[in-house]
């Protein structure tokens, strides 16, 4: 089964309001998947309000860093035959996509080091209607 990732950082703000909730996000972003015209544009907006821009200078580093790999073509790849896993990362300026197959050893690669980057990623696999946060948010404790 080939799994297609589409990771955005989610305005912190937003993000703290939506833990926990995350299936509202999920269908803004199917929704914009499926939309056209006049509602694609209006969802777009929506999108571009509530997500950061990356800093892909800085994820590039950590994914050279972390993985010990260059990126080819600006992809990175990774292949874990002996556990038949495979993943494609590509980083965007607003998002990023990962391809994967296999187990999920590759993928669970790129979302640990992604999750050290930033704090409030949000991967959505629309194909197969799975979301998360890469690294959950922890509930403020006031004394």
């Amino acid at each position: 089964m080939v799994r297609n990732y589409q990771l955005y950082l989610i305005e912190d703000e937003v993000a703290a309001l939506y833990f926990g909730r995350e299936h509202i996000l999920y269908r803004l972003f199917e929704e914009h998947e499926n939309s056209h015209g006049e509602l694609k544009q209006i969802i777009s907006r929506q999108i571009s309000y509530i997500t950061k821009p990356l800093q892909v200078v800085k994820i590039h580093q950590m994914l050279e860093k972390h993985l010990g790999k260059k990126a080819s073509q600006g992809t990175y790849f990774i292949d874990l035959s002996e556990k038949k896993s495979i993943a494609h990362l590509k980083v965007g300026e607003n998002r990023i996509w990962i391809k994967a197959g296999g187990s999920y050893e590759a993928e669970t690669a790129f979302f640990e080091v992604l999750r050290k980057a930033e704090s409030s990623f949000l991967a959505l696999d629309l194909d197969h209607q799975r979301f998360g946060w890469l690294k959950p948010i922890k509930d403020r404790k006031f004394v």
